[in-house]
């Protein structure tokens, strides 16, 4: 991974770090002694929908608004974007007991991987104390279930290890593209999208528990929204922190130069933090699609092209009709098709500015079909079911939770 990534999670910067852990130390462990967050009316019994950002809350939203007595739940202070009133929350006062064991842990990691242990030592710190907190807030308040949309972060692992010591049952829910380095499986329902995402999980270790591949829920409303225009009229641009800026900018030079008439709308991924004010200064027919506020599928509506590096974005513009178009934002980094979208025929790929302009000249009145690339990722395209990935899902969850 590019540095630009890595700092989204941990900083570059070793005084940032520490600054980082200072920070978390008094308002996280510190701060929330002070502050009373719970409401076990609202979490009792209930179906937890565990999140841990904003996308997160995307991916499980049906799930709240079609099953009664389901509510979304996050710990203490976490991040969730727009969604912050809407969570009830999991008070942490007393993860700062646990703060005991970082000497032991830290010597584990520094024996077992010493560098990667020193750069990211600040996401050590913050994970200590998740699973003994979660463990206690289960005990107590029974959920009839677990719903996640991350299997990897470390407080939704901790929630998933919590559960599965005390026996809730646990559900797996696909929020976004993966790759075979996610941690294996180990819900008691899995709901993938397709098949590729099987693939990749068993690559990643022995799949636990039932699978089911039903699509992608969080797509269904859009469905009825597929562009089937012949021309191109707008391009997207979606990019994230493992692209190189200035890469993004050649290449909206170039592209606003041979296409002036054309309109561009600059996508960052929510979380990139990065400076993008000079980007929308290179031309008139430039903005910017603000993740934070936009959904990513309202952002897909308004396009004919999209174009992006690696991303999961390639994925949810297919699935619109959108002719999606690789190239790559960060060339020294070597990330080519992490996600085998170019293996499997999602996407078309250009290998500089002077041949996408050439491409997209030659197809300007001449779009392609492409969904139909997406049944590889999504079991329900082109099916009966279609546009019915929640009430698949709704289906397995309530069948998990009745047995």
């Amino acid at each position: 991974m590019p540095e630009s990534a890595k700092d989204a999670a941990s900083p570059q910067s070793i005084l940032q770090r520490m600054v980082r852990v200072v920070g978390h130390t008094l308002l996280r462990l510190i701060g929330n002694l002070f502050r009373s967050v719970e409401e076990p009316a609202t979490l009792r019994g209930k179906v937890w929908l565990y999140v841990v950002s904003q996308n997160n809350v995307d991916s499980l939203r049906f799930v709240q608004q079609r099953l009664p007595g389901s509510v979304l739940v996050a710990g203490q202070g976490k991040n969730i974007g727009k969604y912050e009133k809407e969570v009830a929350r999991l008070s942490l006062r007393r993860k700062v007991l646990y703060y005991y064991k970082l000497p032991f842990l830290l010597l584990q990691f520094l024996r077992h991987k010493r560098a990667s242990t020193l750069r990211f030592f600040d996401l050590l710190y913050d994970a200590i104390g998740f699973y003994e907190v979660y463990l206690q807030k289960l005990r107590r308040y029974q959920p009839a279930a677990v719903v996640f949309a991350n299997d990897h972060n470390a407080d939704a692992r901790a929630m998933l290890l919590a559960a599965k010591a005390l026996q809730i049952k646990t559900v797996y829910i696909q929020h976004a593209s993966v790759s075979n380095l996610f941690p294996p499986l180990t819900f008691d329902l899995n709901l993938l999208e397709g098949q590729d995402s099987l693939d990749k999980y068993l690559q990643c270790g022995p799949v636990q528990g039932q699978v089911a591949l039903v699509g992608m829920p969080k797509a269904d409303a859009y469905v009825p929204f597929r562009n089937h225009s012949t021309h191109i009229r707008t391009v997207g641009i979606g990019c994230n922190m493992m692209d190189d800026l200035q890469e993004v900018a050649g290449l909206l030079r170039k592209l606003s130069d041979a296409f002036p008439s054309l309109t561009f709308i600059l996508r960052p991924h929510p979380r990139d933090t990065r400076n993008r004010s000079a980007l929308t200064k290179i031309a008139r027919n430039i903005t910017i699609s603000n993740g934070k506020e936009q959904h990513v599928f309202d952002y897909l509506k308004q396009l004919d092209v999209q174009i992006s590096s690696t991303s999961g974005i390639h994925l949810e513009a297919v699935l619109l009709n959108v002719w999606s178009i690789f190239y790559d934002f960060n060339p020294t980094q070597h990330l080519h098709d992490y996600y085998g979208f170019i293996q499997h025929g999602l996407v078309d790929v250009t290998g500089s500015a002077e041949e996408l302009v050439q491409l997209l000249a030659t197809k300007l009145d001449t779009r392609p079909e492409v969904y139909h690339r997406a049944r590889f990722y999504n079991a329900t395209v082109a099916t009966p079911q279609d546009g019915k990935s929640g009430e698949l899902a709704l289906k397995h969850i309530c069948s998990l939770i009745k047995s």
